[in-house]
Parts: C-alpha cells; structure tokens; sequence
C-alpha cells in the first residue's frame, strides 16, 4: 500500500522526532510505503530534494518564503504552493501510484494536489483536522470578514469548505472539533467524520525523584516548590497578554515556581515582562533540543496550556502529548470552546479555568497545590496510551479506509 502524506510543517529530516513522522512510522511498521511532502523556504536556499529510509521517502519542496513573514509574503506563498507541490510529484515521485493521502490542516491550500492525486490514482483521501482555517485567524483579529479582508477571507473559505468535500474520510482531534465543523458546514455527511486526536509513540520519560532533583538543579527550580511549565509556541494564540497577567498574580511567591520555555512572535513581551521585573519564581527560556526540554518538563509537576480567550474553534495543542509523556498533570488556560480541559477532568489529568480570569487562574493553582500530582501524572499516561496512541490512530484511519475500499 502506498500512502502520500502532504503538510506545510517543515519535517528537516526522516529521524525527526514529530507529530507526523511518529504516525507515518507507524505506517511503516505496518508494512505500508510512505511518501511525504513538506516544505523548504526560500531563505533555507536549498533546491527540491528526496531522502529515503527504508519504506519511508520524504520529498522537500522549495515553496517560498511562509514562517515568521508578513502576512503579503505569506499570502502568495499559500497561492502558488499547489502548484509547486503538484510539480514536485510529476518529477521527483513519478510512476508512483497511491492508495491513500493524508493531510492536515493548516493549510487548506492543498485541494488541487488532492484533487489531481485522486483523479489520477483513484486514491481515497483522509483529512487530519489540526486547525480550523480562516476562521481562527477572524478569532484573533489577524482576518476579516469584511472589509479589504473579505475577498480573501471568502477565498480560503471556498479553499475549506473545498478540502471538506473532496476529503472521503476527516479525522478531528476532538467531539468538540467534529461538532463545530458539522454545525458551522451542515452540507458534510456527518458519517465521514471522526475523531482522529493528536497522537505520538508511547514511551514513558518520565524521571526517578533522583533523576527530578539533578535536573532542578541544574536549571535553579526550587527543590521545594511546585513547578509548573508552559512549553511550545508563543504567539498569538496563547493569549500571551493574559498569561502576563496570570505571572504578574503569582510573582515572588514561594511555593510554586513557573518555567516558559518556547519562541514565537509574542517571545519579546514575556522577555520585556521578565527583564521589567525580574521575579525569583518565574523563568522564560528560548526553545531548547527535545532531549532537554523533556528533562526539564519530567522535573516538573504540572504542565500548562494556555489558548487565547476569543477562539471559537475548538483547538487541542500538541504539548498536551509531551506532558502525558513525562507524566505531568496538565492545567488547561483556555477559552469555552475548547474541550481539552474538559477532556483533562474527566480523565482525570488535570483541570481546566477559563481564559479571561486572573482569580480563576489563581484558584486553579491552589487546587493543583494540594492535589496528588503524581497520581494524575500517572492517570494522563494511562490515558495516553488508551487515547492518544501512534498505533490508535493509525488503526482508526485503516479502518476508515478499508471501509471507504470495501463500499
């Protein structure tokens, strides 16, 4: 079986640990051949080329200019990046026929590869929901409806409701993703929808109470404090700004301790935060190597998640998994719509507060003070291995093909 997998998350290589090459492994193991397709920037000045491992091939096209770019640059790059990546098929992965191609968003900007893919091969095709674009850049104000906006927003809004339709099968990460795109786009059979989460390779990292203390003290986290981490992206749907405010609530006290590691675009106002006031229990750290992020979060005892209040889409961020790995409970800081920290509860992993409450955010920690971490910790990795699987989820999207195949 041959299975294409198509993304705009920039994969460096075959032994890169991620999201999708954990999934697209699993594939492999299973007997399949996959080919992927993700990009290379023009500032990367690199040219089109292949890797192979085994069954596993990975083809890099040169797209352009997209991350960490003005919103112009970033626009032509999504209009011209089908074309590029139809090319890079017709030259590099010629006289290879498919069965099966998956892709998640962002972006939507794939229907012309899937429509020629399919039309050519007549593969099935399957959609890994990750992201609801454009209407989660109207939620945080970065698109309009109206406006100088409104033809572009109604173009990469014919662009989704495209991918819906031409998707045989659309896995969402959560009942609350599945939910909205069936209220929001009432013309999808609702029998092709999902739940598809977010998922990676088990394995237990997390670290002895010896291992916890060596690595608190080579990054100066209090041995008697309660550590909380934030790792990932920081930008604009974190809610950098309330964040701030949820610090700013717990700065100079004793008995918990906050770690933020990561980058992104909002990076320069916790850095500015931090220089302003320099507060003993909080720390920001620029975006450290995997291995050692995982020994700072297994030091840890809880891990936050934080979403910007004015979502209306349900979003299920990925360090969720890097948490449950490490087993740490998680705190989800987000806003109503997003079901993660419902999710959290009922499993009993964690807890959840909205988005917009300092007091809300303040009560949550004290709760997490007094729990029993350690077991809750051990209640995420359980569920993980239930839930969040690469094996999971691989077998959900077989069985939906097989199903697709045999109708």
């Amino acid at each position: 079986m041959n299975i294409l997998f198509l993304t705009l998350a920039k994969i460096s290589n075959l032994q890169e640990e991620t999201l999708y090459t954990d999934i697209l492994n699993e594939f492999v193991n299973q007997g399949c051949n996959v080919y992927g397709i993700t990009p290379i920037e023009k500032r990367d000045q690199k040219r089109d080329y292949v890797e192979h491992k085994g069954s596993f091939h990975l083809l890099h096209v040169n797209i352009g200019n997209y991350f960490h770019t003005g919103k112009f640059q970033k626009g032509i790059t999504l209009l011209t990046l089908e074309s590029k990546y139809i090319r890079g098929i017709k030259r590099y992965l010629k006289g290879i026929r498919f069965d099966l191609i998956l892709y998640a968003t962002p972006p939507v900007c794939l229907v012309r590869v899937i429509a020629y893919i399919k039309q050519r091969d007549k593969a099935k095709s399957y959609l890994m929901l990750k992201d609801i674009f454009p209407q989660n850049a109207v939620d945080l104000g970065m698109m309009k409806k109206g406006g100088i906006y409104k033809p572009f927003y109604w173009y990469f809004r014919r662009k989704e409701k495209r991918l819906y339709a031409i998707s045989d099968h659309i896995g969402c990460m959560s009942k609350g993703n599945v939910h909205y795109i069936l209220k929001h786009n009432p013309e999808i059979d609702r029998r092709k929808t999902e739940v598809c989460p977010n998922a990676a390779v088990v394995i237990d990292k997390s670290l002895t109470d010896k291992e916890r203390v060596k690595v608190r003290e080579k990054y100066a986290i209090p041995l008697d404090a309660t550590a909380f981490i934030y790792g990932g992206n920081l930008g604009k749907p974190q809610g950098i700004d309330f964040l701030i405010q949820c610090l700013e609530r717990m700065r100079g006290r004793k008995d918990c301790f906050f770690l933020i590691v990561g980058d992104g675009t909002e990076y320069g106002k916790l850095e500015k935060y931090i220089k302003k006031h320099d507060p003993v229990n909080i720390r920001l750290m620029r975006k450290q190597n995997k291995a050692d992020y995982e020994q700072m979060a297994g030091a840890c005892d809880v891990g936050m998640i934080f979403l910007d209040y004015r979502f209306t889409i349900p979003n299920i961020p990925s360090r969720l998994l890097s948490y449950m790995t490490v087993k740490l409970p998680v705190l989800a800081v987000t806003d109503p719509n997003t079901d993660i920290g419902k999710i959290a509860a009922a499993g009993k992993f964690g807890w959840w507060c909205e988005s917009n409450s300092v007091d809300a955010f303040e009560a949550a920690v004290e709760n997490c003070l007094v729990w029993d971490l350690k077991g809750y910790g051990e209640n995420g990795f359980q569920y993980m291995k239930e839930n969040y699987s690469v094996k999971v989820c691989c077998s959900i999207i077989m069985r939906s093909y097989k199903r697709n195949d045999e109708g």
